[in-house]
Order: C-alpha cells, then sequence, then structure tokens
C-alpha cells in the first residue's frame, strides 16, 4: 500500500499528544483502558445467474475508547474522529471508574512479528478483471455439466487499519487485508435440485484467487458436492458411531468445545469447562491449541485488539484442560496472562475473549485406518450451520456433505443427516485420530454476543463414538 494512502489518524485528525492527554484523564484511577482508532474498506462483487447481482464499496472509520475498572468497562465509541468528539466519550467512560482507586496494567509486550502483507487487496485487480473473471467463472462451471442451473461466484476483499493507543503512551499498529473468492451452483436432474458451494481465502492478496488454476479447482469442488448431493438418500437415524473429516469439520470443535474454553464464560462459572484446569476433559492423545500466529491464515493476528501480540496458545494437551482463551480484563480478574485473545468487530465495540484459529493436532493412523475402524456409522466431510448450549457444550449441525458406513466401508452419500451430541462427552469418546490435520479452506466467521470476527479452524480425520445421529431414513 502506498504511503500516502495509509491510515493516519494522528497526522490528519488528532493531535496525538492531545489524545495522549484525554486518554490518561478518561482512565485516571482506572485498572486499564486504551483509544482505538479504526479505518476500514470493503469490496464485494457477486455474478449471480448470468449478471451482476452486487457490486459494493463500504468505508468506515471511528474510534472507541474504554476505562475498565474491576468487572465494569465504561466505553464510548464515534465516527467522528476529533478532539471534541474524544473529549465527549472521556465523559463517558470516566462513569465506569468512579473514584479511582486502581492500578494502571503494564501494556502489552512489543512484536515486530508480520504475519500479513500489509498490501490493499483491493487495488490488486482494476474493477473490469475481477467482474470478467467472475464472467468467466460463470461460463467455465455451466461447460463443465448440463446439469447445472444456476452458478453464483463472490468475490470479497477488505482492508482494515488499527492504531491503539494506551494510557502510558504505547502506540501499537496493525494492517489487516482479507479476501475470499466463493463459487456456489445448483444442479437439476429429473425434478431433483441439490447445491453445492466452495471457496475461501485469507489475509492476502487477490492475485492467487485471481488465477483460472484456482477458480478453476474452486468451481470443480462446488460441482462436485452439489452432485454427491444429488445422488444422496436418506440419512439413517439414531445412536452411532461418527467419523469427521479434516479441516472444515473442525467447525464442530471451534463450537462445541472452543467457545466454552473462552476466559470470560469460565470466569463466570457459565462453561462447561469451568473449573476444571489440571482436569482430563478429552480422550488422550488429544489436543488442541488456539494459534494466532500461522501466516496469512484467516484467523491470524499480528496483535489482538488490545496490543497484546498473537499467540500460539495450548488449551488441551494429551487429553487434560491446561488453560483458556483470555483477553486483558478476565485475565486480571482471573489472575493469569492475556493469551492474545482480545478481539472485537469494529470500533463500535469492547473487546472479549475470541477463538483465532482453533486447531485439534494430528494422530499417528492413516486416513484409511480411522476410517476401517468405523464398521457402522456415518463419515461427515462437511458441515452447515449449527446450534451450540455454552452451559453445558450440547450441539445440533447440520452435515452438507456425508456418506454411510457399513462394514467399514463408505457407501452412499446421505442427506439430511444433523450431528447431535454434548462436547465434553465427546472429546472423552474420540477414540483415532488421523495424521492429516488439515485447515479448513478460509471461510470461518465466528458469532458472539452480537459481534463477528474472521477465525479458522482445524482438525485430522477422526472418530468420535457413541454420538446421535438425526436423520429422515425410516
Amino acid at each position: 500500500m502506498s504511503e500516502d494512502t495509509r491510515f493516519r489518524p494522528f497526522e490528519t485528525h488528532l493531535g496525538q499528544e492531545e489524545a495522549l492527554s484525554t486518554l490518561r484523564a478518561a482512565t485516571e484511577g482506572a485498572e486499564d483502558g486504551e483509544l482505538f482508532l479504526e479505518r476500514r474498506r470493503s469490496e464485494v462483487l457477486t455474478f449471480d445467474d448470468g449478471r451482476v447481482k452486487t457490486a459494493s464499496y463500504d468505508a468506515s472509520e471511528g474510534f472507541g475508547l474504554r476505562a475498565v475498572k474491576g468487572e465494569v468497562s465504561g466505553y464510548a465509541h464515534s465516527t467522528e474522529i476529533s478532539e471534541a468528539a474524544l473529549k465527549r466519550a472521556a465523559a463517558t467512560t470516566r462513569l465506569a471508574v468512579g473514584d479511582g482507586g486502581g492500578v494502571m496494567a503494564d501494556s502489552p509486550a512489543q512484536t515486530n512479528r508480520r504475519l500479513y502483507t500489509d498490501e490493499d487487496p483491493m487495488a490488486g485487480a482494476e474493477f473490469p478483471v475481477k467482474i470478467e473473471t467472475l464472467r468467466e467463472i460463470d461460463a467455465f462451471a455451466r461447460d463443465l455439466d448440463p446439469r447445472i442451473v444456476q452458478v453464483t461466484a463472490t468475490l470479497a476483499a477488505s482492508l482494515q487499519e488499527v492504531h491503539i493507543l494506551r494510557p502510558d503512551g504505547t502506540l501499537v499498529s496493525d494492517t489487516r487485508p482479507m479476501t475470499r473468492l466463493n463459487v456456489s451452483v445448483i444442479v437439476e436432474q429429473d425434478g431433483r435440485r441439490e447445491a453445492g458451494g466452495h471457496g475461501g481465502g485469507g489475509r492476502l492478496g487477490l492475485d492467487g484467487l485471481l488465477e483460472p488454476a484456482h477458480w478453476q479447482g474452486v468451481t470443480r469442488e462446488a460441482l462436485r458436492i452439489a452432485l454427491v448431493n444429488l445422488d444422496a438418500v436418506p440419512a439413517p437415524a439414531g445412536q452411532m458411531d461418527v467419523v469427521l473429516g479434516s479441516g472444515w469439520p473442525g467447525i464442530l470443535l471451534h463450537e462445541a468445545v472452543g467457545h466454552g474454553l473462552e476466559g470470560d464464560f469460565n470466569r463466570k462459572g457459565s462453561s462447561a469447562f469451568s473449573g476444571l484446569v489440571g482436569t482430563r476433559v478429552a480422550a488422550r492423545g488429544v489436543t488442541v491449541v488456539d494459534d494466532g500466529t500461522i501466516p496469512d491464515r484467516r484467523g491470524s493476528i499480528t496483535v489482538d485488539d488490545e496490543g497484546t501480540p498473537g499467540a500460539r496458545n495450548v488449551l488441551i494437551e494429551d487429553g487434560v484442560l491446561v488453560g483458556y482463551m483470555q483477553d486483558r480484563q478476565n485475565a486480571r480478574l482471573m489472575g493469569v496472562a492475556p493469551t492474545g485473545n482480545g478481539r472485537r468487530e469494529s470500533y463500535a465495540h469492547t473487546p472479549m475473549p475470541r477463538m483465532t484459529n482453533t486447531i485439534m493436532e494430528g494422530g499417528t493412523a492413516t486416513r484409511e485406518e480411522v476410517l476401517g475402524e468405523l464398521r457402522d456409522g456415518i463419515y461427515a466431510v462437511g458441515f452447515g450451520g449449527g446450534q451450540v448450549d455454552i452451559t453445558n457444550g450440547k450441539f445440533v449441525f447440520s452435515c452438507t456433505e456425508a456418506y454411510r458406513i457399513e462394514g467399514g466401508r463408505i457407501g452412499a452419500p446421505v442427506k439430511g443427516a444433523t450431528l447431535i451430541g454434548d462436547g465434553p462427552q465427546a472429546m472423552k469418546q474420540i477414540r483415532a485420530m488421523a495424521n492429516d490435520m488439515a485447515m479448513d479452506p478460509g471461510i470461518g466467521t465466528c458469532g458472539k454476543a452480537g459481534q463477528s470476527v474472521p477465525v479458522g479452524v482445524g482438525q485430522p480425520t477422526l472418530l468420535i463414538g457413541g454420538l446421535t445421529v438425526g436423520g429422515s431414513a425410516t
């Protein structure tokens, strides 16, 4: 990104010393606090059913000012970055500090690490090139199979620039790109219609996504999934063993276990994992990490939204719970160190403990050996939406691609399968893990308390015993 287009709020909107003076006044007597400034620009292009359906460009900027004392946070935000707006915000945040008496926490350690480019991905290709690429995807898909009746291709790119100023004068900055290409198709045969979709991206430029070798592979995979569903038979129902595929099926781990390992839920005692550090919570051999330091990944962060460097945090080691994910406030209240998991959707939101890239490490078996241990059950390769109750870990997930396993062999694809269980129990029922750990293709978005942030998931092929499968077969 050229120097003259960078977000420099202390040169164009505020004097840094004046902003620091106001921040110090707002946080005097507090235990923590910061000024978070952000500019975000994003572009979304959608080509649907042979025409441009969406071509949008959005830009926003603003600040959030926070003062923290104990469990209370005072927070004010504004789309106007000015000294006057900052002073108004300071008056609000001081309400949380009251009579003061707090000792300001030390600033996070600094880092020179860079996990992704700071180039603007939207500037990587001209608008006509992007539109023409989407048009080519549409034509390529329709040429692949005459059963395709609809094609939707979406290209999205964004750039988030943040500056975090702390009361001691420490200033941390981060520039975060994000790109994604998705293709979905609908196929029809004998009056039956089914859909398939594929795509992904990460914190990188658009160049690779626009290469024919890439988008042709994405399109073929979307078609493959649609054709699998076209041949699917009704899923069986009942309690049975399940093999989860590698990569994106880690979304079940993210939802059913990951949220329960976030610090705020555990500090408040509302998680099924509360108070269990040092206790066996999963089968032997199961290690779960949250790693925000993987280069170019969707969930990676050079620094979190409080300025703490992203980190690789072991949560469960060989089946034993060893720690939680923490932001600064919950870490302080629990007497532990922040883990680089303080994240927020934007300047209009307060940070809270959130996952980055949540991964179950691989085992020693091959994929074929794990599948061979499943005599009768379901092999789930793709997942759609799901619901989880954090207090007890109970989950319900719908499968978008799954197969019947009988006699240790992969059989017909099944449609309408849902997996039902609870995270803590499922973790103890893991019976085998393959050596094929893989990350998702870069599609994850996590919601919590009304905020959404990009995340990643990963896992090996694994066998879980005794889940309830909801299906429609009689």
